[in-house]
């Protein structure tokens, strides 16, 4: 699995910026995963930009201004931007869309990521990157969520703070009325959450009332929050879930987390406390000590997960 973040995207793109011709006089973004390298492309070459639809129909956003008409003879030579190539369909489905003003200006297409092979279909590209990929930008709504798990808390939903986190009454409104974070567009093979399965039916009703579509809901079985701190088995459990059909994917919100979970699985964590993609060989724990992340033993970490499988 490859991973790239916004950051990724906005330095592949300054190193090589100079291959986009200076003489390009306006630059069109593919809805919806198109218009952020667009923009940046527009911003450091300091082009007019706009999206797909708005070109066909005639608007653009100009520097100073939001959107004026746009005039056809003031421009020519159109880039046409997506963030990446894959099979290429949807960039065939964007061509078919064009085919209304194709005569009128001369378009030339470019796609920052592309997959191995596909390079001549466009005509400018800055990376290339193998499938199968995930994009800090699309991951929450890519295809392949159903073979991924996904934590709640920090996730779907923001954490309880430590004042309602009292096991009773004030956990049970947290839990009820928790204000949403990252909703995935897509449906998720398994939610899997240090909550006691005490609280599933308050879970199920929140996911519900938030448009959550999940195969399965994996919750902690354990009878409160001092066993369940006592077992101090957060990553453990997760893990073994992971570990239990043939997931692709784990997002955890907690990197301490994260880093424990790829360790014990030797799998991709996707962490959302800073974006990154944990891998295989970047597994770290946290020493108290230190305050810094060590590597964990790889030993360590598959007697681990044969006593949990």
């Amino acid at each position: 699995m490859y991973y790239k973040n916004i950051a990724d995207l906005n330095d592949i793109i300054l190193k090589r910026l100079s291959i986009i011709p200076h003489d390009i006089d306006l630059i069109v973004g593919i809805p919806r995963s198109g218009m952020l390298p667009a923009n940046l492309l527009a911003l450091y070459l300091n082009k007019p930009y706009t999206d797909l639809d708005s070109f066909i129909n005639g608007h653009i956003y100009n520097a100073g201004a939001r959107s004026k008409t746009f005039n056809p003879a003031a421009s020519n030579k159109v880039l046409i931007v997506d963030d990446s190539l894959g099979s290429g369909s949807a960039l065939n489905k964007s061509k078919a869309k064009l085919e209304a003003v194709s005569g009128k200006y001369e378009l030339r297409y470019c796609a920052i990521y592309v997959a191995p092979g596909t390079e001549k279909m466009v005509d400018y590209y800055f990376d290339v990157v193998a499938l199968p990929r995930f994009f800090q930008w699309n991951i929450l709504n890519h295809p392949s969520l159903e073979k991924a798990c996904f934590d709640i808390d920090g996730v779907l939903c923001v954490d309880p703070t430590e004042d309602v986190n009292d096991d009773g009454e004030k956990y049970i409104e947290f839990i009820k009325n928790a204000p949403p974070l990252y909703i995935p567009g897509n449906k998720i093979g398994a939610l899997v959450t240090s909550r006691l399965e005490k609280y599933r039916s308050e879970t199920q009703q929140w996911l519900n009332d938030h448009g959550v579509k999940y195969d399965e809901l994996i919750m902690l079985d354990l009878p409160d929050k001092e066993a369940r701190v006592k077992a101090g088995s957060h990553a453990e459990h997760k893990a073994k879930a992971y570990l239990a059909k043939p997931y692709t994917l784990f997002v955890e919100s907690n990197l301490q987390q994260a880093a424990h979970i790829n360790a014990l699985t030797q799998k991709p964590v996707f962490c959302t406390e800073n974006f990154e993609m944990v891998y295989q060989s970047q597994s770290f724990v946290y020493n108290i000590k230190s305050g810094k992340y060590l590597p964990f033993l790889r030993k360590y970490a598959l007697r681990i997960r044969d006593m949990i499988k």
